[in-house]
């Protein structure tokens, strides 16, 4: 079953891709390829949500990493691959109006 789910940037560890008070729409189900936007719960705290960019898809298990890696640790460098179930893919940035639109992956992962 797919589930769709808004959710709202706070911090720039994925600039210029997302900024913060960026709304995003993101769906789980939808699989996951390295380039994507995932969102997921970090694994060491419990229902506090990451979104971060898919970089390798391997045994249900996803590398994420942050696009500025500066800004922030709180990725698969810290804690390894994350389990793909749960995860949901970015689709649709819908604010603000000036960047709204699809939200495509990145090439080149």
């Amino acid at each position: 079953m797919r589930m769709v789910r808004r959710f709202e940037v706070a911090e720039r560890s994925m600039s210029p891709a997302l900024e913060p008070g960026d709304y995003l729409v993101a769906v789980a189900g939808l699989p996951i390829r390295p380039g994507d936007l995932v969102v997921f719960e970090h694994p060491r705290r419990p229902g506090f949500l990451l979104v971060k960019r898919a970089v390798q898809v391997e045994d249900g298990r996803v590398t994420v990493l942050s696009d500025r890696p500066d800004l922030t640790l709180a990725d698969s460098r810290t804690f390894g691959p994350v389990s793909q179930r749960g995860m949901y893919r970015v689709v649709f940035r819908y604010w603000p109006w000036r960047r709204f639109g699809p939200v495509r992956s990145a090439t080149g992962w």
